[in-house]
């Protein structure tokens, strides 16, 4: 498969959200600049890794420049949907984040994920130029896609379904 190289310089739209039922969701990251929009799909881990880096990043930030006005994690919930075409490009393996200070625009690098020997100048990658304020919305909004998941199990930490679970902490009684 060749190499895809995108810019959306500047995204218009940032957002990441789940399609499907607790326990078998499909997690999605998706940008737009102006009607061109690019959808990738991510595990749900990375979207809170994500969603966590992304708080700490902006924190170094304001400590590393403190001038910069704060960024604001408001957004409205309907906006931050994912919208069709849900065709990803490809499943990410790696992100990144980065800063332009000339500019105020923080950099989201996605990496594909490889499964064979291509070597890195074949692995597909976007780079999603946004604000302070739409990176901070999105982990916002990503932190309340991962928490809209299955309850967590006091005892042993795993999901549960709606069923239970088997949990190893109770010898393997449901709970």
């Amino acid at each position: 498969m060749p190499r895809t190289e995108i810019d959306l310089d500047p995204v218009t739209h940032i957002t990441a959200d789940a399609i499907g039922k607790p326990g078998q969701r499909v997690f999605y990251l998706q940008a737009w600049q102006g009607a061109q929009s690019v959808t990738l799909l991510i595990e749900k881990v990375q979207l809170q890794t994500l969603a966590l880096g992304v708080i700490r990043f902006l924190e170094e930030l304001s400590q590393r420049y403190p001038g910069l006005p704060p960024a604001s994690p408001l957004y409205q919930e309907a906006a931050m949907h994912i919208q069709p075409p849900v065709d990803p490009l490809f499943r990410v393996g790696e992100m990144g984040l980065a800063y332009d200070p000339q500019r105020d625009l923080a950099c989201l690098v996605a990496y594909e994920l490889v499964a064979d020997d291509r070597g890195e100048e074949e692995v597909s990658v976007v780079r999603f130029w946004c604000t302070r304020s739409q990176l901070l919305a999105l982990s916002a909004w990503g932190l309340e896609v991962v928490n809209r998941g299955r309850p967590i199990c006091p005892q042993c930490g795993e999901p549960m379904d709606p069923e239970g679970h088997f949990c190893p902490r109770r010898n393997g009684h449901k709970h």
